[in-house]
């Protein structure tokens, strides 16, 4: 191992522990597929109106 790697060790797991302590990955999933989850169903709603308003516009 290079003599670098062996300093940056120690860091790198309290890093990693300390990341462990504080966050909660299932939470954090959770909160972006709901997002997620809303943002696509407004962008829906917004296609199905837009398609009905050009289909009402083009049948006059």
């Amino acid at each position: 191992m290079h003599k670098t790697m062996k300093n940056i060790k120690p860091y790198v797991l309290a890093l990693l522990m300390l990341l462990t302590f504080t966050m909660s990955s299932c939470e954090l999933i959770g909160d972006i597929f709901e997002a997620g989850m809303w943002t696509a169903l407004i962008i829906i709603v917004l296609i199905v109106l837009l398609v009905s308003w050009l289909f009402r516009k083009f049948r006059r």
